[in-house]
């Protein structure tokens, strides 16, 4: 969406948008081969409307994709109306692949002679962030503006030694060369708050999930089993986290908004830690939530700028598990837990998820992303217990476990990572 939104909004830009009277998009590699199951058209058509996913309203999608599809006409940013034939205009270029990143798309748009207005390549490279063909991420910012600059785990340890500063609050001044502490706080709050959202919603909405494979919404039975009557289970609190975990997957798989952290097939984890931080930590806060999200965000900064958080192309590693390393650490820092124990934490995390795979079942982020959500909640809140137990000492550096993943990723075969053509989208028949 945003690199559809990007492209027709640069022509726009130059003066040139009452030129276009054709656009075509084309998929290829990973968003080719599961980009029905992701969503991705629908993206791609709000997009080129000028729908953001964070302002656009999720219960027009639909209404908005059915007139492109029922009309044969799409208005570009909704003001430039052209003829869109789906079937020719959007590409699904299943058996090619573009140097540079395994989720690529290019844009084209064409005046009436059939000349080329302009052409784009982009790369979709994970965490809703993407790049231009020979540019770099876009928004991305200088690490020379911020006071404590790091690339590793190291570098945190070391700068919170040096300066007596917890790893929240390293990350915290790092923001501050862009904006307020209010504006930060009103931000991060936000965030929390759609993240909140997002489990309400997926605990109350019952139903079947779209895409063919007739995946039932679990998230509200298990809501309401659990909320009929206080249960003496001592691990009742665990059921409490799935419960939280897949319904914000199962919103994910509806085509709800999430939020992306780090990606959206593995949204789930964040949010359900935070809410089991905050329902079931007696002492638990507002300022502990905030220290959770800025110490998570240093840690997913690691994974990013050192391996990958696409499942395109280091597999579900790199989203489940970099998900459930920064939901370990960020739990530690919000519960008061030394640098040291955030970094083991964050390190036992991804040291457990190592070599997982992305195969999703007929491309749908739904079997076996969502129980994987809470699988990699569970696993996030054992790893914080595990560190707060002990000192920090181990003998895994958090920077020796990225660097593993990241080669794991690479070694793994290309129909392991968000292909849809290994591991259980092959083995298991769509029914």
């Amino acid at each position: 969406m945003r690199a559809a939104r990007d492209f027709v909004g640069r022509i726009s830009r130059d003066g040139r948008l009452n030129n276009v009277t054709r656009l075509s998009a084309e998929l290829y590699g990973s968003l080719a081969l599961t980009g029905r199951g992701h969503a991705t058209d629908r993206a791609v058509l709000l997009g080129l409307m000028g729908e953001a996913p964070e302002k656009i309203d999720p219960n027009k999608i639909e209404s908005l994709v059915s007139e492109v599809r029922s009309s044969g006409f799409l208005s570009l940013l909704h003001r430039q109306r052209i003829k869109f034939e789906e079937d020719r205009d959007l590409v699904f270029r299943t058996t090619e692949t573009l140097p540079g990143h395994s989720n690529a798309m290019r844009f084209t748009a064409f005046d009436d002679s059939g000349a080329v207005v302009d052409t784009q390549i982009y790369f979709s490279v994970g965490g809703g962030f993407i790049s231009r063909e020979g540019e770099d991420s876009a928004g991305a910012q200088s690490k020379s503006a911020v006071p404590y600059p790091f690339s590793s785990g190291d570098d945190l340890l070391r700068i919170g030694e040096e300066t007596g500063m917890p790893i929240w609050e390293i990350a915290l001044k790092n923001e501050k060369a862009w904006r307020t502490e209010p504006e930060i706080r009103e931000a991060l709050s936000r965030i929390h708050a759609t993240m909140e959202d997002c489990i309400d919603r997926g605990l109350r909405t019952k139903g079947i999930l779209p895409g063919g494979l007739k995946v039932r919404r679990r998230a509200p039975r298990l809501f309401q089993k659990l909320s009929a009557k206080p249960s003496i289970d001592p691990l009742a609190p665990m059921d409490w986290v799935n419960a939280f975990a897949m319904a914000v997957n199962e919103e994910n798989a509806a085509g709800g908004r999430v939020v992306t952290a780090p990606t959206n097939g593995a949204a789930g984890i964040i949010p359900a830690v935070a809410r089991y931080y905050l329902r079931f930590i007696p002492r638990a806060s507002a300022e502990g939530v905030f220290r959770y999200l800025l110490t998570a965000g240093a840690i997913g900064i690691l994974y990013k700028e050192n391996a990958s958080i696409s499942g395109a192309e280091v597999g579900c590693q790199g989203e489940v598990g970099v998900a459930c390393s920064m939901a370990a650490g960020g739990l530690v820092a919000a519960l008061d837990g030394t640098n040291a124990q955030v970094e083991y934490a964050a390190e036992i995390g991804m040291e457990h998820n190592l070599g997982m795979t992305c195969d999703p079942i007929g491309g749908l982020v739904q079997i076996p992303c969502i129980e994987r959500n809470a699988m990699g909640s569970v696993k996030a809140i054992n790893a914080a217990r595990m560190a707060l137990s002990e000192t920090g000492e181990h003998k895994v550096s958090l920077d020796q476990v990225i660097e593993t993943m990241y080669r794991t990723g690479q070694d793994m075969q290309s129909r392991y990572k968000e292909t849809s053509l290994g591991g259980l989208a092959l083995n298991i028949i769509e029914c």
